[in-house]
């Protein structure tokens, strides 16, 4: 998903030696760009299983720009991790986060993961956060041997890019678009206009959910705003003189929240919709009284009702004040995931990244959100449920699963 400025990197160290378990001294570390623990351990020859040390993980998604607010939602679900991970001892390691800012913009990612790369301690990444970003920097980290899991980029391309450490535990766009084109059909509508903002995600999804209208006979108007524009009344004149029964905005928060507006001073009344990068307190709080009665289909759990979430929720809410958000129980469990991949990797021996993606892409981790296990191309083998949001007084609430919707 998303877009804006330079990236940077910060170091979050994590406090603690923790005693050790079920891991070997049979190799040590190969150093260079094959990743490893730490070298206070490594460089002792002592191995992992002698005195625990240190390994370190990687965030790369948007921490700054217009649309920081997913990558917050995130990077904060991957600091409960860690933490968690940490006090509870149980890995036979310590875990540092690396945090990489790429303001969710293709021309900034490959700053941000150079970055993460240059860090050879780094055994594996969670992000990209955005569709373009990752294809930005997917053939980067493949090529370093280095895993990915992105817990929120559904362009439904990724996974055909050739990408050979990528991973994802969200539904693509092509799953969210189609069962968005079912309930549009289900309706009965007859005519649907569709915006994008021309990016990969937006695109993207806008793209999936004509053809499902197309297929099911509905009539369709299409029409492509780059995500730079500030007037959307124009764009909104079109649909409100267009006749069409509903809107469907394939972008992100900020311009949903500026489109909503225009179509209300425009005096459009039909239905309106948009897919998961409008999920968002940006998009709440941007297009105020304009944005009740708005529609979002998300591949994302609602952590705040989830009775599987509660005890994530619970903690989420202690340390950030906040309730989860947007793709956070999504970012926990991407986490959870690559640590026991590197759990298991360990138990062979000193973790490199080599060892530690061939533990990814065997990986059976049972999450909050999902039960992860990943196919070749690095989609789950059974894709989560696509949701069904709406916004009712500022507040949006979760309706149900898209696929039981009339």
């Amino acid at each position: 998903m998303r877009i804006s400025s330079l990236g940077r990197v910060t170091l979050i160290g994590v406090v603690g030696a923790l005693a050790l378990a079920a891991c070997s001294n049979s190799s040590t570390s190969s150093g260079g760009s094959s990743g490893g623990l730490a070298a206070t351990t490594a460089a002792s020859g002592s191995g992992a299983a002698a005195s625990g040390g240190t390994v370190k993980i990687a965030f790369q998604g948007p921490l700054s720009g217009d649309n920081q607010q997913l990558g917050i939602n995130e990077v904060n679900a991957v600091r409960l991790a860690v933490e968690e991970a940490n006090t509870k001892g149980d890995l036979g390691f310590t875990t540092q986060l690396v945090e990489a800012d790429d303001v969710g913009a293709p021309a900034t990612a490959p700053p941000a993961a150079a970055k993460i790369l240059q860090d050879p301690a780094v055994l594996g990444v969670i992000g990209p956060s955005f569709s373009g970003a990752t294809k930005a920097v997917g053939k980067t980290y493949g090529d370093a041997g280095l895993a990915i899991i992105t817990p929120s980029a559904t362009n439904a391309t990724l996974q055909d890019q050739g990408f050979t450490t990528y991973h994802r535990i969200v539904p693509d766009d092509n799953v969210e678009g189609t069962q968005a084109a079912e309930w549009f059909a289900r309706k009965g509508l007859k005519n649907v206009f569709i915006v994008d903002d021309l990016s990969d995600y937006g695109k993207g999804v806008a793209d999936a959910v004509e053809a499902g209208l197309k297929t099911a006979g509905v009539s369709v108007t299409r029409q492509g705003v780059d995500a730079k524009t500030t007037d959307y009344s124009p764009i909104a004149t079109q649909v409100q003189s267009s006749g069409a029964e509903a809107i469907f905005y394939g972008g992100y928060d900020a311009q949903a929240s500026q489109f909503a507006k225009a179509l209300k001073s425009a005096g459009f009344t039909g239905l309106t919709v948009t897919g998961n990068g409008g999920k968002s307190s940006v998009f709440t709080d941007g297009a105020g009284d304009a944005g009740n009665g708005w529609y979002f289909t998300c591949g994302c759990l609602d952590a705040t009702i989830a009775p599987d979430a509660k005890a994530f929720a619970d903690a989420y809410q202690a340390k950030f004040n906040t309730p989860p958000s947007t793709y956070s129980p999504e970012a926990y469990d991407a986490t959870n995931t690559l640590l026991q991949a590197i759990k298991e990797a360990s138990a062979k021996g000193t973790p490199t990244r080599a060892s530690v993606l061939e533990a990814v892409n065997n990986v059976d981790y049972s999450g909050i959100t999902a039960d992860i296990k990943f196919q070749a191309n690095g989609e789950l083998a059974t894709v989560p449920a696509v949701s069904l949001y709406q916004q009712e007084a500022g507040v949006i609430k979760s309706v149900g699963l898209l696929k039981d919707q009339n």
